[in-house]
Protein backbone atom coordinates (compact mmCIF):
# COMPACT_ATOMS: atom_id res chain seq x y z
CA UNK A 1 0.00 0.00 0.00
CA UNK A 2 1.41 3.19 -0.79
CA UNK A 3 2.68 5.87 1.93
CA UNK A 4 0.62 9.43 2.06
CA UNK A 5 2.03 11.84 -0.05
CA UNK A 6 2.67 15.57 0.48
CA UNK A 7 3.74 18.61 -1.83
CA UNK A 8 6.16 21.40 0.54
CA UNK A 9 7.44 24.05 -1.17
CA UNK A 10 7.04 22.04 -4.69
CA UNK A 11 8.38 19.82 -3.47
CA UNK A 12 6.82 15.69 -2.82
CA UNK A 13 7.38 13.87 0.36
CA UNK A 14 6.32 10.54 1.76
CA UNK A 15 4.61 10.96 5.37
CA UNK A 16 7.17 8.59 6.06
CA UNK A 17 10.44 10.29 4.95
CA UNK A 18 12.78 10.51 7.97
CA UNK A 19 13.70 13.92 6.60
CA UNK A 20 10.20 15.15 6.54
CA UNK A 21 10.50 16.83 9.83
CA UNK A 22 13.25 19.28 9.17
CA UNK A 23 11.10 20.50 5.90
CA UNK A 24 7.95 20.75 7.86
CA UNK A 25 9.84 22.50 10.45
CA UNK A 26 11.29 25.08 7.96
CA UNK A 27 7.69 26.02 7.20
CA UNK A 28 6.24 26.02 10.21
CA UNK A 29 5.05 29.77 11.06
CA UNK A 30 5.12 30.32 7.57
CA UNK A 31 2.41 31.63 4.95
CA UNK A 32 3.66 27.86 3.40
CA UNK A 33 1.15 25.20 3.55
CA UNK A 34 1.69 21.83 2.67
CA UNK A 35 -0.81 19.91 0.75
CA UNK A 36 -2.18 16.39 0.97
CA UNK A 37 -1.98 14.54 -2.69
CA UNK A 38 -4.92 11.99 -1.83
CA UNK A 39 -6.75 13.20 -4.37
CA UNK A 40 -6.22 15.33 -7.96
CA UNK A 41 -5.33 18.49 -7.15
CA UNK A 42 -4.16 18.50 -3.22
CA UNK A 43 -5.70 19.62 -0.36
CA UNK A 44 -4.35 22.26 1.83
CA UNK A 45 -3.23 21.40 5.20
CA UNK A 46 -0.99 23.40 7.94
CA UNK A 47 1.95 22.13 10.48
CA UNK A 48 1.05 22.39 14.35
CA UNK A 49 3.81 21.71 16.49
CA UNK A 50 3.77 19.18 19.17
CA UNK A 51 6.50 16.93 20.67
CA UNK A 52 7.19 17.17 16.97
CA UNK A 53 5.86 18.77 13.80
CA UNK A 54 2.67 17.53 12.98
CA UNK A 55 0.59 17.94 9.81
CA UNK A 56 -3.29 18.24 10.43
CA UNK A 57 -6.32 19.09 8.43
CA UNK A 58 -8.01 22.78 8.00
CA UNK A 59 -11.23 23.31 9.17
CA UNK A 60 -14.17 21.55 7.62
CA UNK A 61 -11.63 20.13 4.83
CA UNK A 62 -11.68 16.14 6.47
CA UNK A 63 -14.69 14.61 3.90
CA UNK A 64 -12.51 16.40 0.72
CA UNK A 65 -10.02 13.46 1.59
CA UNK A 66 -9.92 10.62 -0.28
CA UNK A 67 -11.63 8.20 2.13
CA UNK A 68 -8.55 6.09 2.34
CA UNK A 69 -6.38 8.61 3.33
CA UNK A 70 -5.50 8.91 6.69
CA UNK A 71 -6.53 12.79 6.95
CA UNK A 72 -9.86 11.34 5.83
CA UNK A 73 -13.00 12.75 8.31
CA UNK A 74 -16.73 12.29 7.28
CA UNK A 75 -18.92 14.95 7.36
CA UNK A 76 -20.01 16.36 10.96
CA UNK A 77 -23.89 15.13 10.01
CA UNK A 78 -22.90 11.50 9.48
CA UNK A 79 -22.77 11.49 13.69
CA UNK A 80 -23.85 13.37 16.55
CA UNK A 81 -21.25 15.73 16.24
CA UNK A 82 -23.03 17.48 13.09
CA UNK A 83 -25.85 19.44 15.41
CA UNK A 84 -23.09 20.50 17.97
CA UNK A 85 -20.45 22.49 15.25
CA UNK A 86 -21.23 26.12 15.48
CA UNK A 87 -22.78 26.35 18.58
CA UNK A 88 -20.46 23.97 21.03
CA UNK A 89 -17.54 23.07 18.46
CA UNK A 90 -16.15 26.29 17.57
CA UNK A 91 -12.85 26.30 15.36
CA UNK A 92 -12.47 30.17 15.25
CA UNK A 93 -8.89 29.61 13.65
CA UNK A 94 -6.60 26.34 12.70
CA UNK A 95 -4.92 24.62 15.50
CA UNK A 96 -7.83 26.48 18.10
CA UNK A 97 -10.89 25.10 19.00
CA UNK A 98 -13.29 26.55 21.70
CA UNK A 99 -16.04 24.01 23.12
CA UNK A 100 -18.84 24.77 24.58
CA UNK A 101 -20.20 22.44 27.76
CA UNK A 102 -23.29 22.50 30.35
CA UNK A 103 -21.42 21.80 33.25
CA UNK A 104 -19.18 23.31 34.82
CA UNK A 105 -15.11 23.38 35.69
CA UNK A 106 -16.02 24.62 39.82
CA UNK A 107 -18.23 24.57 42.67
CA UNK A 108 -19.17 27.89 44.86
CA UNK A 109 -18.84 27.72 48.14
CA UNK A 110 -21.92 27.68 49.80
CA UNK A 111 -23.83 28.00 46.97
CA UNK A 112 -26.34 26.07 44.33
CA UNK A 113 -25.28 26.85 40.59
CA UNK A 114 -26.16 29.64 39.28
CA UNK A 115 -29.19 30.35 37.08
CA UNK A 116 -30.12 32.13 34.25
CA UNK A 117 -30.94 35.77 35.10
CA UNK A 118 -35.07 35.57 35.48
CA UNK A 119 -35.32 39.34 35.52
CA UNK A 120 -35.77 39.74 31.79
CA UNK A 121 -38.17 37.26 31.68
CA UNK A 122 -40.00 38.27 28.48
CA UNK A 123 -36.81 37.78 26.31
CA UNK A 124 -36.51 35.55 23.29
CA UNK A 125 -33.06 34.22 22.94
CA UNK A 126 -31.96 31.42 20.94
CA UNK A 127 -31.46 28.19 22.46
CA UNK A 128 -27.65 27.52 21.82
CA UNK A 129 -26.36 23.88 21.60
CA UNK A 130 -23.99 22.44 24.79
CA UNK A 131 -22.05 19.87 25.13
CA UNK A 132 -22.67 17.33 27.89
CA UNK A 133 -19.94 15.15 29.74
CA UNK A 134 -20.71 12.25 27.42
CA UNK A 135 -20.38 14.67 24.25
CA UNK A 136 -17.09 15.77 25.40
CA UNK A 137 -16.25 12.02 25.78
CA UNK A 138 -17.05 11.29 22.54
CA UNK A 139 -15.36 14.25 20.96
CA UNK A 140 -12.09 14.10 22.49
CA UNK A 141 -12.02 9.77 21.61
CA UNK A 142 -13.00 11.02 17.88
CA UNK A 143 -10.18 13.43 17.87
CA UNK A 144 -7.82 10.95 19.27
CA UNK A 145 -8.58 8.56 16.63
CA UNK A 146 -10.04 6.17 18.67
CA UNK A 147 -13.05 5.42 16.45
CA UNK A 148 -10.96 4.88 13.51
CA UNK A 149 -9.82 1.38 12.73
CA UNK A 150 -7.06 0.16 9.83
CA UNK A 151 -5.04 -2.92 9.99
CA UNK A 152 -2.01 -1.66 10.86
CA UNK A 153 -3.66 -0.75 14.72
CA UNK A 154 -4.12 -4.00 15.88
CA UNK A 155 -2.14 -5.16 18.98
CA UNK A 156 -1.23 -1.25 19.61
CA UNK A 157 -3.96 -0.22 21.68
CA UNK A 158 -3.13 -0.35 25.24
CA UNK A 159 -3.70 2.33 28.34
CA UNK A 160 -0.21 4.32 27.66
CA UNK A 161 -1.38 4.82 24.01
CA UNK A 162 -5.18 5.47 25.60
CA UNK A 163 -2.90 8.33 27.86
CA UNK A 164 -1.11 9.71 25.29
CA UNK A 165 -3.31 10.56 22.72
CA UNK A 166 -6.39 11.50 24.88
CA UNK A 167 -4.16 14.11 26.69
CA UNK A 168 -2.74 14.97 23.03
CA UNK A 169 -6.31 15.58 21.83
CA UNK A 170 -6.67 17.90 24.13
CA UNK A 171 -4.39 20.52 23.14
CA UNK A 172 -5.81 23.53 21.55
CA UNK A 173 -8.59 23.27 22.88
CA UNK A 174 -10.23 25.29 25.78
CA UNK A 175 -13.34 25.50 27.81
CA UNK A 176 -15.14 28.06 29.31
CA UNK A 177 -11.38 29.85 28.65
CA UNK A 178 -9.32 26.98 30.81
CA UNK A 179 -6.99 24.86 28.39
CA UNK A 180 -8.70 21.16 28.74
CA UNK A 181 -5.36 19.79 29.02
CA UNK A 182 -5.02 21.60 31.94
CA UNK A 183 -8.01 19.98 33.11
CA UNK A 184 -7.74 16.37 32.21
CA UNK A 185 -5.83 13.35 33.67
CA UNK A 186 -5.77 10.14 32.27
CA UNK A 187 -4.35 7.26 34.41
CA UNK A 188 -0.54 6.29 33.27
CA UNK A 189 0.03 2.76 32.78
CA UNK A 190 0.36 1.21 36.24
CA UNK A 191 3.59 -0.63 37.34
CA UNK A 192 4.94 -1.42 40.79
CA UNK A 193 8.23 -0.29 40.22
CA UNK A 194 7.47 3.27 38.84
CA UNK A 195 4.18 3.79 40.86
CA UNK A 196 5.56 6.35 43.68
CA UNK A 197 6.89 8.59 40.58
CA UNK A 198 3.54 8.00 38.95
CA UNK A 199 1.55 8.80 42.04
CA UNK A 200 3.78 12.12 42.58
CA UNK A 201 2.81 13.25 38.53
CA UNK A 202 -0.84 11.92 39.31
CA UNK A 203 -0.92 14.57 42.67
CA UNK A 204 1.05 16.98 40.94
CA UNK A 205 -2.04 17.38 38.00
CA UNK A 206 -4.16 17.08 40.71
CA UNK A 207 -3.25 19.96 42.59
CA UNK A 208 -5.75 21.97 40.24
CA UNK A 209 -8.52 20.62 42.92
CA UNK A 210 -7.49 22.78 45.73
CA UNK A 211 -10.19 25.12 46.73
CA UNK A 212 -9.05 28.95 46.24
CA UNK A 213 -11.72 32.34 46.74
CA UNK A 214 -14.58 30.56 47.88
CA UNK A 215 -14.53 28.28 44.81
CA UNK A 216 -13.84 24.52 44.53
CA UNK A 217 -12.32 23.31 40.99
CA UNK A 218 -13.36 20.92 39.07
CA UNK A 219 -10.95 18.66 36.47
CA UNK A 220 -11.59 15.86 34.64
CA UNK A 221 -11.47 12.22 34.50
CA UNK A 222 -10.71 9.82 31.67
CA UNK A 223 -10.50 6.09 32.90
CA UNK A 224 -12.04 2.75 32.82
CA UNK A 225 -13.98 1.47 35.21
CA UNK A 226 -13.33 -1.49 37.50
CA UNK A 227 -15.30 -2.22 40.62
CA UNK A 228 -16.89 -0.17 42.78
CA UNK A 229 -17.74 -1.53 46.62
CA UNK A 230 -19.56 0.46 49.05
CA UNK A 231 -18.16 2.40 52.26
CA UNK A 232 -19.11 5.00 54.81
CA UNK A 233 -19.37 7.60 52.18
CA UNK A 234 -21.36 5.70 49.65
CA UNK A 235 -19.22 3.72 47.21
CA UNK A 236 -15.77 3.64 46.22
CA UNK A 237 -15.45 3.66 42.42
CA UNK A 238 -12.04 1.81 41.36
CA UNK A 239 -10.21 2.86 38.24
CA UNK A 240 -7.92 0.87 36.17
CA UNK A 241 -4.29 1.52 36.31
CA UNK A 242 -5.36 3.64 39.44
CA UNK A 243 -5.34 0.88 42.18
CA UNK A 244 -4.19 2.91 45.05
CA UNK A 245 -6.98 6.07 44.40
CA UNK A 246 -10.72 5.24 44.90
CA UNK A 247 -12.36 7.52 43.77
CA UNK A 248 -15.56 8.55 46.49
CA UNK A 249 -19.45 8.62 45.22
CA UNK A 250 -22.08 9.63 47.40
CA UNK A 251 -24.63 6.63 47.86
CA UNK A 252 -27.63 9.09 46.26
CA UNK A 253 -25.18 9.58 43.04
CA UNK A 254 -23.96 6.13 42.52
CA UNK A 255 -27.78 4.71 42.65
CA UNK A 256 -28.59 7.02 39.81
CA UNK A 257 -25.55 6.28 37.98
CA UNK A 258 -26.22 2.34 38.50
CA UNK A 259 -29.74 2.80 37.24
CA UNK A 260 -29.04 5.44 34.11
CA UNK A 261 -26.40 3.00 33.12
CA UNK A 262 -27.75 0.18 33.41
CA UNK A 263 -27.41 -1.39 30.36
CA UNK A 264 -23.96 -0.65 30.20
CA UNK A 265 -22.97 -2.49 33.48
CA UNK A 266 -25.45 -5.24 32.03
CA UNK A 267 -23.28 -5.84 28.58
CA UNK A 268 -19.67 -6.45 30.47
CA UNK A 269 -21.74 -10.24 32.09
CA UNK A 270 -23.56 -10.17 28.22
CA UNK A 271 -22.86 -13.30 26.46
CA UNK A 272 -21.28 -11.60 23.06
CA UNK A 273 -18.24 -13.68 22.63
CA UNK A 274 -16.02 -10.18 22.74
CA UNK A 275 -14.56 -8.00 25.40
CA UNK A 276 -15.92 -4.88 26.26
CA UNK A 277 -14.92 -2.08 28.47
CA UNK A 278 -16.86 0.72 30.10
CA UNK A 279 -15.06 4.13 30.27
CA UNK A 280 -15.92 7.12 32.97
CA UNK A 281 -16.06 10.41 32.06
CA UNK A 282 -15.52 12.14 35.70
CA UNK A 283 -15.67 15.58 37.04
CA UNK A 284 -13.75 15.78 40.43
CA UNK A 285 -13.69 17.79 43.15
CA UNK A 286 -11.07 17.29 46.23
CA UNK A 287 -13.71 15.90 49.03
CA UNK A 288 -10.24 17.12 51.64
CA UNK A 289 -6.26 16.65 50.61
CA UNK A 290 -5.47 14.31 47.68
CA UNK A 291 -9.28 12.63 48.60
CA UNK A 292 -10.96 13.02 45.31
CA UNK A 293 -15.03 12.80 44.62
CA UNK A 294 -16.71 12.17 41.80
CA UNK A 295 -19.37 15.43 41.28
CA UNK A 296 -20.69 14.43 37.63
CA UNK A 297 -19.81 11.28 35.53
CA UNK A 298 -20.99 9.83 32.35
CA UNK A 299 -20.32 6.00 30.86
CA UNK A 300 -19.64 4.52 27.18
CA UNK A 301 -19.03 1.12 26.71
CA UNK A 302 -16.17 0.54 23.79
CA UNK A 303 -14.67 -2.36 22.28
CA UNK A 304 -11.44 -4.01 23.51
CA UNK A 305 -10.08 -1.82 21.43
CA UNK A 306 -11.32 1.34 22.70
CA UNK A 307 -13.62 1.92 19.49
CA UNK A 308 -16.80 3.54 21.61
CA UNK A 309 -19.90 1.47 20.49
CA UNK A 310 -23.84 2.10 21.30
CA UNK A 311 -24.31 -1.56 22.75
CA UNK A 312 -23.56 -5.41 21.97
CA UNK A 313 -25.46 -5.33 19.10
CA UNK A 314 -22.62 -3.43 18.01
CA UNK A 315 -19.59 -5.95 18.72
CA UNK A 316 -20.28 -8.50 15.67
CA UNK A 317 -19.79 -5.70 13.12
CA UNK A 318 -16.92 -4.05 14.54
CA UNK A 319 -15.14 -7.60 15.42
CA UNK A 320 -16.01 -9.22 11.30
CA UNK A 321 -14.22 -5.94 10.17
CA UNK A 322 -11.54 -6.22 12.34
CA UNK A 323 -11.25 -9.86 11.11
CA UNK A 324 -11.48 -8.98 7.36
CA UNK A 325 -8.22 -6.09 8.36
CA UNK A 326 -11.02 -3.74 7.07
CA UNK A 327 -10.57 0.13 7.34
CA UNK A 328 -13.35 1.99 8.82
CA UNK A 329 -14.77 4.83 10.86
CA UNK A 330 -17.37 4.68 13.72
CA UNK A 331 -19.58 7.51 13.34
CA UNK A 332 -20.55 8.19 17.59
CA UNK A 333 -23.82 10.01 19.12
CA UNK A 334 -22.73 12.88 21.06
CA UNK A 335 -25.86 14.36 22.38
CA UNK A 336 -28.49 13.54 19.59
CA UNK A 337 -31.45 12.22 20.78
CA UNK A 338 -30.90 8.86 19.00
CA UNK A 339 -27.69 6.78 17.02
CA UNK A 340 -29.91 5.06 14.90
CA UNK A 341 -30.27 7.28 12.33
CA UNK A 342 -26.62 7.37 11.70
CA UNK A 343 -24.67 4.44 9.93
CA UNK A 344 -23.12 1.85 13.00
CA UNK A 345 -19.93 2.08 10.81
CA UNK A 346 -18.40 3.86 7.56
CA UNK A 347 -16.30 1.62 5.52
CA UNK A 348 -13.10 3.77 4.02
CA UNK A 349 -11.69 1.28 1.68
CA UNK A 350 -14.23 0.28 -0.68
CA UNK A 351 -13.85 2.99 -3.12
CA UNK A 352 -13.88 6.75 -3.68
CA UNK A 353 -16.76 7.41 -1.29
CA UNK A 354 -17.38 5.65 2.10
CA UNK A 355 -19.75 3.15 2.66
CA UNK A 356 -22.42 3.22 5.73
CA UNK A 357 -23.16 -0.05 7.52
CA UNK A 358 -26.24 0.03 9.67
CA UNK A 359 -27.29 -2.75 11.98
CA UNK A 360 -30.59 -3.44 12.98
CA UNK A 361 -31.21 -5.33 16.54
CA UNK A 362 -34.48 -6.48 17.64
CA UNK A 363 -33.47 -6.13 21.12
CA UNK A 364 -33.15 -1.36 20.76
CA UNK A 365 -36.19 0.11 21.82
CA UNK A 366 -38.96 0.52 19.21
CA UNK A 367 -38.42 3.94 18.69
CA UNK A 368 -34.66 2.94 18.04
CA UNK A 369 -35.94 0.57 15.62
CA UNK A 370 -38.33 2.49 13.81
CA UNK A 371 -35.51 5.64 13.37
CA UNK A 372 -32.85 3.03 12.08
CA UNK A 373 -35.52 1.74 9.42
CA UNK A 374 -36.05 6.04 8.42
CA UNK A 375 -32.27 6.08 8.22
CA UNK A 376 -31.67 2.77 5.68
CA UNK A 377 -34.60 3.89 3.67
CA UNK A 378 -33.46 7.34 3.17
CA UNK A 379 -30.14 5.37 2.13
CA UNK A 380 -31.93 4.48 -0.94
CA UNK A 381 -30.53 1.23 -3.13
CA UNK A 382 -27.55 -0.71 -2.62
CA UNK A 383 -26.85 0.24 0.99
CA UNK A 384 -25.50 -2.10 3.25
CA UNK A 385 -28.11 -3.48 6.20
CA UNK A 386 -27.66 -6.86 8.65
CA UNK A 387 -30.32 -7.90 10.76
CA UNK A 388 -28.74 -9.51 13.89
CA UNK A 389 -31.28 -12.35 13.65
CA UNK A 390 -29.91 -13.23 9.88
CA UNK A 391 -26.07 -13.89 8.70
CA UNK A 392 -24.02 -11.17 8.34
CA UNK A 393 -23.95 -10.29 4.82
CA UNK A 394 -20.40 -9.88 2.73
CA UNK A 395 -18.93 -6.53 3.26
CA UNK A 396 -18.31 -4.67 -0.20
CA UNK A 397 -15.06 -5.74 -1.38
CA UNK A 398 -12.00 -3.45 -1.09
CA UNK A 399 -11.47 -1.62 -3.97
CA UNK A 400 -7.97 -1.04 -6.04
CA UNK A 401 -6.08 1.73 -5.08
CA UNK A 402 -3.67 4.20 -7.35
CA UNK A 403 -0.24 5.35 -5.99
CA UNK A 404 -0.70 7.89 -3.49
CA UNK A 405 -4.35 7.93 -2.66
CA UNK A 406 -4.33 5.07 0.17
CA UNK A 407 -1.71 5.45 2.85
CA UNK A 408 -1.25 3.82 6.43
CA UNK A 409 -2.77 5.57 9.45
CA UNK A 410 0.16 6.69 11.50
CA UNK A 411 1.79 9.16 9.40
CA UNK A 412 1.25 13.15 9.34
CA UNK A 413 -2.47 12.93 10.46
CA UNK A 414 -4.61 14.80 12.70
CA UNK A 415 -6.01 11.92 15.08
CA UNK A 416 -2.80 10.43 16.26
CA UNK A 417 -4.09 7.60 18.13
CA UNK A 418 -5.25 5.79 15.34
CA UNK A 419 -1.34 5.64 13.78
CA UNK A 420 0.48 4.81 17.04
CA UNK A 421 -2.45 2.94 18.58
Amino acid sequence: METQRLVIAGRVWAADDPQLQQALGRIHGTSERPRCLCVPGGIEMYVAQHSQFVIKRMPDTGSRHDPACPSYEPEAQQSGLGELIGDAVLEPEPGRVELRVDFPWARISGRCLARADARDAGDVRTTRQRMSLRALMHYLFERAGFNRWSPAMEGRRNQGVLHKYLLEAAREVTVKGVALADRLYVPEPFNETGRLVVARRRRDKLAVLHPHDGQQPLALLLGEFKTSEPCLAGQRVWIKHLPDVPLLVPGKTWERLEKRYAAIFEARDADAGHRVRVVVAALLRARREYTYEIDAASMMLTNEHWIPIVGVHELPLLQALIQHQRRFVKPLRYDAKTAAEFPNALLLDAGTVSVPLHVVSAFVDPKEQRAKERATAAAGDGVWVWNTADPMPPFPPVAARGKGVSAPIGSARNNAAGGSG
